[in-house]
């Protein structure tokens, strides 16, 4: 039993130079010794597991291995989440061998809770790794605090511990003498395999159900988590360790010895695309090392200083300047002359969406997005270039470092991590010197110009490398509705390199998002009204849209009427339109699809060769593998009657209710002071002063008046005159107004309005006859569920293709970086 203060001795010394212990705690009574894997999802030559043994072993207890995935992890999304989950399956199997206990808990809807915590103090010692980036960084010191007994973490990423280091160096050729004769002891050794000395087995009473990831559909549980569903897996990529020592072991064989000579050239198979599984702890880079060492020569000698020297070096810079994510970690001298130029004439202003999805029209940097964007993955001589475009397109170059961080860890498997930072640093002179003369924009921080880097490729040849498909052969999808949710499931797909068609029966997109133009001066947003956004994945992509002016905030007074008086100001949330009209973002998502407007698809059915659509007068528009359903509750369930009965029933469980619309225009503003209003105790249940809204003329001014669901279920089948009359009575009793007479009067029926009351799922999916439905009646309605649910839907397919098809063939691979070193 370890009673000394300095009970981290009774590690060997490999394992405790490689550990710190948080707070000066010593051990207390536990149940076990406590191993929370985070980033070293590997079962051997593995320093925090070793650790966690071995001080197990002197405190005589079980060793118990928390794996856990949250779904507050930034840009948490189901291109991360497979890959981990992939990696997880490994470690369990491979634990389990060893008679070692292992728990992984998911974070999902109806399985949330503090277990880290409970687990902890339920534990006499607490193991992780060292990981000095946020969020752990944050997480483990927040643990720390919150128990009573010891929390180590153990350096798992680096041959050389960062503690050895000593301190952050600002230049390659001062760590690498700095740290010569670390890397000569220990790039040979071979760490000791420790067992467990108790035997294993799972805690009594543990706070959630573990998973077993052997026999789990990982797709499914990563589409009911929520996260960002719309940056999809990589089928090329698979995680765990086996996946990665496969891809090391060929590239030892077959690319280490000309590596010195191949590693700057994307075209080329040069680079072992190792860095996904570093990032992630899949395999160690203690062996990593020790095998390029064995190998020997110019091309190990050149991959052995970008993984020891450049990666480390990253990584001991984070562990030493905690403020890694923010400018003033940068030289001084980079700082001064970003700072003097930061007020430069930028050519072009980009938002978020249109970098991400790579619309910048410079040829050479939306290729390399989209490789990020598709593939998740970039060759690093490429990713310095299109890193250095970054701060030309942003308005300064704080708002350069956020967006290269964002894009970067977004899209990139290897995101995230120190290695990240490094290479995103020295995009804005990190572990660089200043070049003169200075240029615009970045003063004397290093350029590099995409249109010189692409003259050093043959274009064609690297835009078809990295936008190749993701599947093969590459799956088609009929997308049936252009509403929202619609447009949204089919855009995701379609930049993921899927091959999309939709299907609208109306002429225009947007579903109920609809504005009536009436002689280009009358303008009627007759459906949805406004939207707001809750969601931080819709949010984002609602500050793109109001950057590319595709929305705006409407600032009109909103308020409750009662008995034709101003009741209470119904503020609260910011209330947004899209612009000019409501169709807009539809049409901007719809935008270079394959979109058959004015097509009303009457039946669809399943044969061997796929799903087959027919249109109206029996016209058949196509065989595709997969469909998606946008369209209202019951229309979908008509749809799908025959091949799937089972959702008629879901979507009768979700009735719509409908709405009548009533238009008026006027020649003289109303004398009402409010904008937009909630009437009490009527048959309105809106109305408002739809020229208010920005975007849309002032004049003549023009109202639009929702009956409440009950007064239209009860009047569905009026007149549209005797819905006019009684509507507009109705308005001038609720406002206390008597109208002039309308110069413009329509009224409309929207059978198919709101949900009654959603299904809790984002979308309905069927992996065995490959549809999916989707709309504001799943998951939650309005124009955010909508949106949400059609990004659920596009995840569906693509996480049900990831586990099912074939990926695009080896020799199409794109090269990842390792952390090249800058040339």
């Amino acid at each position: 039993m370890v009673t000394s203060a300095d009970w981290l001795d009774e590690l060997p010394d490999s394992l405790r130079e490689r550990a710190r212990l948080l707070r000066s705690r010593e051990p207390v009574p536990g149940e076990f010794v406590l191993y929370w894997m985070r980033t070293a999802v590997r079962s051997e030559e593995n320093p925090a597991l070793d650790a966690a043994i071995h001080l197990a072993n002197c405190l005589d207890l079980p060793v118990f291995v928390y794996h856990a995935l949250s779904e507050r992890y930034p840009y948490a999304s189901d291109r991360h989440h497979t890959f981990v989950l992939q990696g997880a399956r490994d470690v369990q199997q491979r634990l389990q061998q060893r008679e070692i206990a292992y728990a992984f808990h998911l974070e999902r809807p109806g399985h949330r809770g503090p277990h880290l915590r409970e687990l902890g103090r339920r534990a006499a010692v607490v193991v992780t790794e060292e990981m000095p980036t946020p969020p752990l960084n944050r997480w483990t010191e927040l643990l720390s605090r919150q128990l009573d007994r010891p929390v180590v973490t153990v350096d798992t990423a680096c041959v050389v511990p960062m503690q050895r280091v000593g301190k952050a160096y600002d230049r390659a050729f001062a760590y690498r003498k700095a740290t010569e004769a670390l890397y000569a002891e220990k790039v040979s050794q071979a760490a000791a395999e420790v067992e467990p000395i108790r035997p294993a087995r799972l805690p009594g009473d543990l706070p959630f159900r573990p998973l077993d990831l052997r026999s789990t559909d990982l797709a499914g549980l990563v589409a009911g988590c929520e996260i960002d569903h719309a940056v999809g897996p990589v089928p090329s990529t698979v995680g765990g360790s086996s996946a990665g020592y496969r891809r090391w072991d060929r590239f030892c064989r077959t690319g280490l010895r000309q590596y010195h000579q191949r590693r700057n050239s994307p075209l080329v198979d040069g680079v072992s695309r190792l860095s996904p599984y570093l990032h992630y702890g899949m395999v160690a880079p203690q062996r990593i090392a020790r095998e390029a060492a064995d190998v020997g020569g110019k091309g190990a000698e050149k991959f052995l200083d970008e993984l020891l020297i450049w990666r480390e070096l990253a990584y001991a810079f984070c562990f030493y300047r905690p403020a890694h994510t923010r400018l003033s970690v940068l030289p001084s001298w980079a700082q001064a002359t970003l700072h003097e130029h930061a007020d430069d004439r930028r050519p072009d202003l980009f938002d978020w969406e249109t970098l991400a999805r790579g619309r910048t029209q410079d040829a050479f940097w939306d290729a390399a997005q989209r490789s990020l964007l598709i593939h998740g993955e970039l060759h690093n001589n490429v990713r310095m270039t299109w890193g250095k475009a970054i701060p030309q397109w942003t308005a300064g170059p704080q708002q350069a470092l956020r967006m290269l961080i964002d894009l970067n860890h977004r899209y990139a498997l290897d995101g995230r991590d120190p290695a990240s930072y490094g290479g995103l640093l020295w995009c804005l002179g990190q572990f660089d010197r200043p070049f003169r003369p200075p240029q615009e924009i970045l003063g004397t921080v290093r350029g590099r110009a995409t249109e010189q880097h692409a003259k050093r490729l043959h274009p064609q040849s690297f835009l078809r490398k990295v936008t190749r498909p993701l599947y093969h052969p590459t799956p088609s999808v009929a997308v049936v509705g252009a509403g929202l949710a619609g447009t949204m499931a089919a855009r995701t797909l379609a930049d993921h390199g899927v091959e999309v068609t939709v299907f609208e029966k109306s002429q225009g997109f947007g579903g109920r998002m609809a504005t009536r133009q009436v002689d280009d001066q009358l303008a009627f947003d007759h459906g949805t009204q406004y939207f707001i956004a809750r969601d931080p994945r819709f949010q984002r992509y609602l500050k793109a849209w109001l950057a590319q002016g595709l929305a705006q905030p409407w600032q009109g007074r909103i308020v409750s009427l009662v008995d034709g008086a101003i009741d209470a100001e119904k503020s609260g949330r910011q209330r947004y339109v899209a612009v000019p009209e409501m169709p807009a973002i539809c049409s901007h998502l719809a935008a270079d699809l394959q979109v058959r407007r004015g097509v009303h698809v009457t039946e669809v059915g399943r044969d061997a060769g796929g799903w087959q659509l027919t249109a109206s007068q029996g016209t058949v528009l196509g065989s595709f593998d997969w469909i998606v359903l946008s369209a209202p509750a019951a229309q979908t369930a008509q749809l799908l009657a025959a091949e799937k009965p089972a959702w008629k029933e879901r979507a009768h469980s979700t009735a719509m209710s409908g709405c009548w619309a009533l238009m008026l225009g006027f020649d003289e503003p109303l004398p009402l002071a409010f904008d937009g209003a909630f009437p009490q105790a009527s048959s309105l249940s809106w109305i408002a002063r739809n020229s208010s809204k920005p975007g849309r003329p002032r004049t003549p001014e023009t109202w639009v008046l929702h009956g409440s669901p009950e007064w239209t279920q009860a009047h569905l089948e009026a007149t549209p005159e005797a819905v006019q009359r009684e509507l507009l009575d109705e308005f001038s009793r609720v406002t206390g107004a008597v109208p002039p007479q309308p110069i413009y009067q329509v009224a409309h029926l929207w059978r198919h309005a709101l949900p009654t009351q959603p299904l809790d799922e984002r979308c309905l999916f069927d992996p065995a006859l490959q549809c999916v439905a989707c709309g504001d009646w799943c998951g939650g309605p309005r124009v955010e569920g909508a949106f949400l649910s059609g990004m659920a839907a596009a995840g569906r397919i693509m996480g049900a293709l990831n586990s099912s098809t074939v990926a695009a063939p080896p020799q199409a691979e794109i090269q990842l970086r390792l952390f090249d070193a800058p040339p």
